[in-house]
């Protein structure tokens, strides 16, 4: 498929939207506790999916369609394999994150530019400070301020413009919804879900969004956990498992979920979402409904639980204590009783 330049140049935008609905069933999730009393509640849904397609696990309406947000961007890796991205392991795990913005995650992007005769120049993803607040803090002091490099999701940018050059495909408007990269993407996503999508808008970073449901993301991240090494999900999944602080940062949860528990695959996303995929092809998907991130890991630790993954692996994983005086007087916990 070939477009002529001007076209590629047109900014991604939607190619459907959702007509105006109903807000989804979501249901309580976590507590915020204060000396025994709790403060504040996060709704949400969820769902745990075995590999055969039963649900071992379900709160919520899991079924509605959301924007997965970044938790994308391992499918979206999937795609970029299928159109002939040959990058080392490190640099995959890359193009699947959405990093903290430390020196090897800038180094990184940059590199895979290097390796197709690219510069930041062809990023057409938003400027951003380092996400990580440490890296934002030493970036800031060195005078920096915001970038395409910098910006969390520049691996997968920097993969996308590749793969244009690789298939001689335009990378100026790469980002254009009817580019053949994105089709692609698109197609792919829907495939390893399997569900077309709801809607398509534009994430924070630029790139096409595509709508699923909790239950098609669940679906789609057992597939990749489970997948064999030769193959195109298999490689994305072992990438990440392979260099957890690649796809996050250190002190990151979700780098430090895939270093706790051996074969799991984890990526979090704006909004309050977080997938899990078990090496026996489990998958978890996790929405909070107010897109509070503090509330993604107490719950999915919960699920990962009821699923029979190790306690003690989890323990680390608990969110910071509720503070009063500097003091720890409550928590962030599951709500007791969030299954339907």
């Amino acid at each position: 498929m070939t477009h002529p330049k001007d076209t590629m140049t047109v900014p991604a935008a939607p190619a459907h939207r959702a007509d105006a609905q109903t807000a989804p069933n979501h249901v309580p999730l976590v507590e915020v506790t204060r000396d025994g009393l709790v403060e504040s509640i996060h709704y949400g849904s969820l769902i745990a999916l075995n590999k055969n397609g039963t649900t071992a696990v379900e709160a919520g309406q899991p079924d509605a369609p959301m924007y997965p947000r970044s938790s994308l961007k391992p499918l979206q890796a999937v795609a970029l394999l299928k159109a002939g991205l040959d990058i080392p392991e490190k640099l995959l795990a890359l193009t699947a994150a959405s990093h903290s913005g430390a020196e090897m995650h800038r180094d990184g992007a940059v590199e895979i530019l290097k390796l197709h005769g690219l510069t930041d120049a062809a990023l057409a993803n938003s400027t951003d400070l380092p996400y990580g607040v440490t890296e934002r803090e030493e970036w800031l002091r060195a005078g920096n301020g915001p970038t395409q490099i910098a910006q969390n999701c520049s691996g997968k940018h920097a993969s996308m413009t590749a793969v244009c050059v690789i298939n001689g495909w335009p990378v100026d408007g790469y980002l254009h919804p009817e580019h053949p990269l994105q089709v692609l993407v698109r197609d792919t996503i829907t495939e390893l879900t399997g569900e077309e999508a709801a809607a398509v808008s534009t994430d924070g970073c630029g790139t096409p969004l595509f709508a699923h449901s909790l239950h098609g993301m669940a679906r789609a991240y057992g597939r990749l956990a489970a997948a064999e090494v030769s193959t195109y999900e298999g490689k994305v999944a072992h990438a990440m498992r392979r260099y957890p602080e690649m796809v996050a940062g250190e002190g990151r949860d979700v780098t430090a979920l895939m270093r706790a528990v051996p074969g799991l695959l984890a990526k979090d996303g704006f909004e309050g979402l977080q997938l899990v995929g078990l090496p026996d092809g489990t998958g978890v998907a996790v929405k909070i409904s107010d897109g509070g991130d503090r509330a993604r890991m107490p719950v999915t630790v919960e699920v990962l639980r009821r699923l029979g993954v190790d306690g003690g692996s989890l323990d680390s994983l608990q969110s910071p204590p509720v503070l009063g005086g500097g003091l720890p007087v409550g928590e962030l916990r599951a709500a007791r009783n969030f299954s339907n």
